[in-house]
């Protein structure tokens, strides 16, 4: 059972506290997490439900292959990461 961490900058906008998830895949634990927080998803992904061109996803230290389907397994997973990148200096 994965851990799903959001960036400390997300927490800025949202609450979005890690949570522990059962799922085979990376879409089906996010649907989990967006059961919880329906405003997430916006920030996460876009429209067509692909995660967003500024965000990332870490399942353990190993980065996502799969960024349209979110189709990566997360069943044996510890823990999944999700992360904006920031930009601007």
């Amino acid at each position: 059972m994965p851990r799903i961490h959001f960036t400390p900058h997300l927490k800025n906008h949202l609450d979005c506290p890690p949570q522990d998830v059962t799922a085979a895949t990376l879409r089906e634990a996010l649907e989990i997490v967006f059961q919880a927080n329906p405003r997430l998803r916006s920030y996460l992904l876009d429209d067509q439900g692909h995660l967003r061109k500024h965000v990332t996803a870490f399942i353990d230290s190993t980065p996502i292959n799969d960024r349209v389907n979110l189709s990566d397994d997360v069943s044996r997973a510890k823990e999944v990461y999700l992360l904006q990148a920031l930009s601007g200096g």
